[in-house]
Parts: C-alpha cells; sequence; structure tokens
C-alpha cells in the first residue's frame, strides 16, 4: 500500500530529520510512502489571522498537491485537524472544491492515530533509555483527538520511563500567532508547562507538534534549562537501523 506524505511548514524548515523519521516508521510498517516536493502550507496561519481569501488560495494548492484518493499521513495533529475542521469554511456544500475536501477528509491521519488505529503498528523496536513527559498539545487534544495513541507507542519503546506532568492538557502558550501578539501571557505559559515537566525529574517534553515543541525549545534554550522537547517520531525512530 501507498501513502502520500504531508509535511507541514515547521517540520519541513526547523525539523527536517522529524520528516524523514515519519518515512522511516512508515516503511517500517510495510507502507510505502509518496512525497510530493510541491506542496506547501495547508493554509492554517493566514486563516488564524484571518485573511480567508488568502487562506483560499493556498488550500486550493494544497488541493491540487495532493490529487490521489488515497491516505495521507502527516507528523502533525495541528495541521490535519485545521484542514478536517476549516477546511468547511472556505468551500461550501456545492462548491467544486468541496467534493475534493471530502476525498481528503476522509483520506487524511495525524501519525501516531495511523499507527495505532489504522495499520495497528505500535512497536517499532525502538530504544530511548530515558525519563519523559508527554505534552498534549491543543489542537491533537481537543481538534484531531489524540490521547492514548501517543502514550501506547511511547509504552513499547525499550528503556524509556513515561511520566505524566501536572496540567498536561494546558497549553504550551503558543498558540499561532498568539504567541506574537501576546508575549507576555503567551511566555508565562510556557513557564508553566516547562516547569511542570522539570518537576516530573523528566530529560524530554515529548509531543506530536513541531510548533509546540518550537515553542518550548526556545524558552528552554534561552533560560539553560536541564530538559529538550522532542518529536514523538524521532524517539519512535531511535535505536534500530532502517532495511
Amino acid at each position: 500500500m501507498t501513502v502520500d506524505l504531508f509535511i507541514p511548514c515547521f517540520i519541513d524548515q526547523i525539523y527536517p530529520d522529524t520528516a524523514f523519521n515519519t518515512v522511516k516508521l512508515l516503511r517500517k510498517a510495510g507502507i510505502d510512502v509518496n512525497y510530493n516536493p510541491e506542496q506547501t502550507c495547508c493554509g492554517q496561519p493566514s486563516f488564524n489571522s484571518g485573511y480567508w481569501d488568502e487562506t483560499k488560495t493556498l488550500a486550493q494548492k494544497f488541493i491540487r498537491d495532493f490529487p490521489n484518493d488515497r491516505h495521507i499521513v502527516s507528523p502533525s495533529a495541528s495541521c490535519t485537524g485545521f484542514i478536517k475542521n476549516y477546511y468547511p469554511d472556505l468551500f461550501k456544500d456545492g462548491q467544486p472544491e468541496f467534493e475534493d475536501y471530502q476525498r481528503l477528509n476522509r483520506n487524511l491521519f495525524e501519525l501516531t492515530d495511523y499507527l495505532a488505529n489504522h495499520l495497528h503498528f505500535t512497536d517499532f523496536g525502538a530504544e530511548f533509555p530515558h525519563k519523559v513527559c508527554y505534552h498534549d498539545a491543543c489542537t491533537a487534544l481537543r481538534e484531531y483527538g489524540i490521547r492514548t495513541e501517543p502514550r501506547l507507542l511511547l509504552s513499547k519503546v525499550k528503556g524509556l520511563e513515561l511520566v505524566e506532568m501536572e496540567n498536561t492538557e494546558t497549553c504550551c502558550g503558543f498558540g499561532g500567532t498568539f504567541s506574537a501578539k501576546f508575549t507576555a501571557i503567551s511566555t508565562a505559559m510556557t513557564e508553566q508547562k516547562v516547569e511542570n515537566a522539570l518537576k516530573t525529574g523528566a530529560e524530554y517534553i515529548v509531543s506530536t507538534e513541531s510548533s509546540c515543541i518550537m515553542n518550548l525549545e526556545g524558552y528552554i534554550l534561552k533560560n539553560k534549562l536541564p530538559i529538550k522537547p522532542i518529536h514523538i517520531a524521532d524517539i519512535l525512530a531511535s535505536g534500530w537501523t532502517a532495511p
């Protein structure tokens, strides 16, 4: 079986290793991966900032970039959740693109959901001998609806100790343009999230969302704190070599 790979902007530009590890995981699970290098942004940043006309242009391009009626997998619940939940605000029933949206909606999956619930492939033989805590990103939890899937996958990793931090479902402070428009509030939220993670004694904060990872990483590096954020795909791909 072949799936199309959707790599969001943050991963493409800042964390490309996470994209390569996503391919590694899917291939280990027996899936062939097709990547269209013409793909760009799904439109979420402009939509959240109120630029819906510009977003519609990006969404139309996204539809053209993924023309196949087959599964599309992405290491981001934020972007997949946006497409599933908000493209109907751009393309109404009866418009030419609405049928394309329906095709995307039934075919588009976040990585951990796809691995756990559709492939039922949860043990990659990964090894990661560290204590970690998991951050439930807002969009992953509330818009896409994943919670148990990442934890199930982490429970299969050899040497990994998963501990829960206080208020794990509380926002890390990023919120897209929220962090730029309300910097002081955002920073206070990030500080609280990182402090809760540090209280657990964890060495890593794990998330499915590279945007949260980027936000947490900026605060952690600035304050020289002894914890690191990491994408779950990077953990699942560790400790073994692709054939």
